[in-house]
């Protein structure tokens, strides 16, 4: 309880001194997984935050807790008593959060019987939107989502990255200011995948959410990002927030500048020394990887 009121006082001094208080702000937040007779820590005192209007990736080996961690933030899962987390500046208990944050998971998970737009509208109205009203919005918003004359076709009749698109409406329809993705294009095939990656700045360019996202692709992740952040192996803590010194909007050809090329090298050698890490921590624990985190 003290360690949240000095969290509470900081952020309210932040403000009072004028500094630019964070969209969101993660403060010590761990998280232990029974196993057995045992406790898996999955998450040691992470610490991050995200300016309003922001795009930050996130990188890190598998199983170190990445997706643990937006569970989390989204109020899926509780963290261990200690930590903090808050929007705004404001202090939000983990039973609050469902709700305050869009969240789109890996995979798209689309109602094969409902259309495009009825799968489009789902989130806005679980969050209490009229569906006559929900579906003019989503119509309206089909050709900015390159879904135009799709409204009624259904999930089956999509191909890989129209269904992500989909899913990505309904996350943006969701009308939360903080939106988490976790790992969205991660099934797609290369070119799908580069395609998306430019359609989803784009679209984020004009309407400015602040977005926190999951990836394993080092490209991927410095291409969006205005700042990457590199997870450490289980249990997962921030080990590096690196700025991407690129200008925007950013070409496909960016990827061959000397800038990024460089940045790639340091990102890799600090997510492959996690992943080593990982890997040697699981050879001397094998039962370390089942019943865990996700």
């Amino acid at each position: 309880m003290a360690e949240r009121t000095a969290e509470l006082s900081s952020a309210a001094a932040d403000q009072t001194a004028g500094r630019t208080t964070p969209k969101i702000r993660v403060a010590g937040i761990s998280k232990h997984f029974a196993a057995g007779q045992k406790t898996l820590p999955a998450l040691a005192d992470v610490n991050l935050h995200v300016n309003a209007g922001e795009f930050v990736t996130l990188v890190g080996p598998s199983g170190c807790g990445k997706s643990t961690l937006f569970n989390i933030i989204v109020g899926l899962l509780a963290p261990d008593e200690g930590g903090a987390l808050f929007i705004d500046g404001e202090f939000v208990p983990a039973d609050h959060l469902l709700g305050r944050v869009a969240f789109m998971p890996q995979r798209d998970m689309l109602l094969p019987w409902r259309t495009v737009l009825d799968n489009a509208i789902l989130a806005a109205e679980i969050d209490g939107v009229p569906r006559r009203t929900a579906r003019q919005r989503a119509q309206a918003a089909l050709d900015r989502f390159g879904l135009a004359g799709f409204g009624q076709h259904y999930p089956q009749q999509l191909s890989g990255g129209m269904r992500q698109r989909v899913a990505l409406m309904r996350t943006f329809m969701f009308e939360r200011d903080i939106m988490l993705l976790d790992e969205p294009f991660g099934a797609l095939d290369a070119l799908t995948r580069a395609l998306m990656q430019r359609w989803l700045l784009q679209v984020w360019s004009e309407q400015r959410r602040t977005v926190l996202f999951i990836t394993h692709d080092i490209d991927e992740a410095i291409f969006l990002g205005d700042r990457v952040l590199v997870m450490s192996a289980r249990p997962g803590r921030i080990k590096a927030d690196v700025g991407v010194p690129i200008a925007r909007p950013r070409a496909p050809s960016v990827v061959t500048e000397p800038v990024f090329v460089d940045l790639k090298r340091r990102l890799l050698a600090a997510v492959e020394d996690e992943s080593l890490k990982a890997f040697a921590s699981m050879a001397e624990t094998p039962d370390a990887g089942r019943g865990g985190a996700p």
